[in-house]
């Protein structure tokens, strides 16, 4: 009797520890970006816009870099922050190809990530003198997919549903074993 009030107590106490771990498991990440994750744009954007699934700051001097093909890489102007959205000008340069658009933010909770978001430009861009961005123009429209991000950080790797799986698994583990020892006790 005794090693059953020891089982539920162990149970008990894992579904406690799973349910104050679950919301510091839930990272916030990117929800969406323009330019979007694959988008094919005919012209550059004069502005990048990122919105995150929660409030972000900036995590250092330069949080927003484009390169792409052929060393190519563009002027990012200053980077403003709006609660959940980032936004910042950019004046776009050199040939078509794939551009790789990369930040660098601080969630609240203090949990610094960084991403990458990959789009093509289908035409060359033009000359720096033809083109002065500023933070009051909007960005290009383009036909793109639905708007998504590369995450690379390695908290990001493994799925949160993974991690509480596993949790779940050790404390069940824990119960059969707790249980196979009274039973021979008995």
């Amino acid at each position: 009797m005794r090693f059953k009030r020891f089982g539920a107590s162990l149970l008990v106490t894992g579904l406690a520890l799973l349910g104050t771990a679950s919301p510091a498991l839930a990272h916030s990440e990117l929800k969406s970006s323009d330019p979007a994750r694959g988008a094919s744009l005919a012209t550059p954007p004069t502005q990048v816009k990122l919105t995150f699934s929660g409030p972000v700051t900036l995590a250092d001097q330069n949080p927003i870099q484009i390169t792409g093909p052929e060393n190519a890489s563009w002027t990012v102007g200053r980077a403003e922050v709006a609660g959940t959205v980032v936004t910042a000008p950019v004046q776009a340069v050199g040939p078509a190809g794939e551009y790789t658009l990369r930040y660098k933010v601080t969630f609240e909770d203090t949990h610094a990530t960084s991403g990458s978001v990959k789009f093509n430009l289908s035409a060359p861009a033009p000359s720096p003198t033809s083109q002065a961005p500023t933070s009051s123009q909007a960005p290009a429209s383009s036909a793109a997919p639905a708007p998504q991000a590369d995450e690379t950080t390695p908290e990001d790797l493994v799925p949160t549903w993974v991690w509480i799986v596993l949790a779940v698994a050790v404390v069940v583990a824990g119960i059969v074993v707790a249980l196979r020892f009274t039973r021979r006790k008995d």
